[in-house]
């Protein structure tokens, strides 16, 4: 993968809120299977949580209501530096902005809907969301609440250290990932799903593995197309991304299903449990996204 160093990072796009005291504290985002967040097990459950979106796990009765606004002036400073490719924040800022240039195009094209922004906010440590007060723990989420997608960007690194799954295009993956949901929201999906949740709450699993895979399936329809997206001034994003970068996106996808999670903290592996999809179904719907690069072809509520 390679990133255009002459595409301008639009950071209006990114709501900084790192050191903003972030509403910490208070009852946070309730995990599922409860359980504490310390040690390997913790480490597993907030993976378990993680690329969640469309609401699972969110509480709205915890409080709170997304109207912190952060303060972008050290970003904004730094993304337009010579040297703003090498930072962390700026990179993700800069997939934020390709996936959505990818958006505002495929979603009138393949849905007939116009495509409605959504900012990322990065905090640390807690956050106060229009779900709820949320912590590092959950994971990167996207609240359908307050429409926004939510990353602390040091899960990275427990991505990287704890589940194996190093390769930088594992980066915008996870964002392609919740701006699925983003997408899924805007197109009532996700109300829909939460409809027939309620009509049939012993399916209730087995709908989110739906929803879920089908923002899996949206990131790889995304990756298909990332070459071509481009800045505000017409400069293509990313100059290249190799068979190697696509294969850190499907290596973390494996890494992220709900059995090897479960393996991966000692517990039997219990479908009805699944919430997300297997590593084997994750790894097909994002394929499938990437190998016909055409959102319609996401359609997993169609196919059993």
């Amino acid at each position: 993968m390679e990133l255009n160093e002459n595409a301008r990072i639009d950071t209006s796009q990114v709501d900084d809120r790192r050191g903003s005291g972030g509403g910490g504290g208070g009852m946070g985002i309730p995990l599922p299977g409860g359980g504490g967040r310390g040690g390997i097990v913790g480490i597993i459950i907030a993976v378990l949580v993680a690329l969640v979106g469309g609401g699972f796990g969110l509480n709205a009765a915890t409080g709170g209501g997304g109207s912190e606004q952060g303060d972008n002036t050290s970003l904004d400073q730094k993304c337009s530096g010579d040297q703003a490719l090498q930072e962390l924040d700026c990179r993700n800022t800069l997939y934020v902005n390709s996936i959505q240039a990818y958006w505002r195009k495929a979603l009138p094209e393949s849905f007939g809907d116009q495509y409605t922004p959504s900012k990322t906010v990065f905090f640390s440590q807690a956050v106060n969301t229009g779900c709820g007060n949320a912590d590092s723990g959950v994971g990167p989420f996207y609240c359908p609440a307050d429409d926004l997608v939510y990353i602390d960007l040091s899960f990275y690194k427990l991505l990287a250290d704890q589940l194996g799954a190093e390769g930088e295009f594992a980066q915008p993956y996870v964002l392609a990932h919740e701006y699925g949901h983003h997408v899924q929201d805007l197109l009532g999906t996700e109300a829909q799903m939460r409809r027939q949740q309620q009509r049939d709450p012993n399916n209730a699993n087995a709908l989110s593995v739906k929803l879920e895979l089908q923002a899996d399936c949206y990131a790889g329809a995304w990756a298909k197309n990332a070459t071509g997206t481009a800045d505000a001034d017409g400069q293509k994003i990313f100059k290249s991304i190799t068979e190697q970068d696509i294969q850190q996106a499907i290596d973390t996808a494996e890494k992220i299903g709900d059995d090897a999670i479960q393996k991966r903290s000692g517990r039997p592996v219990n479908p009805d449990e699944f919430t997300h999809g297997t590593s084997e179904q994750r790894k097909q719907w994002f394929t499938k996204g990437y190998s016909t690069g055409d959102p319609k072809s996401c359609d997993t509520f169609g196919n059993g």
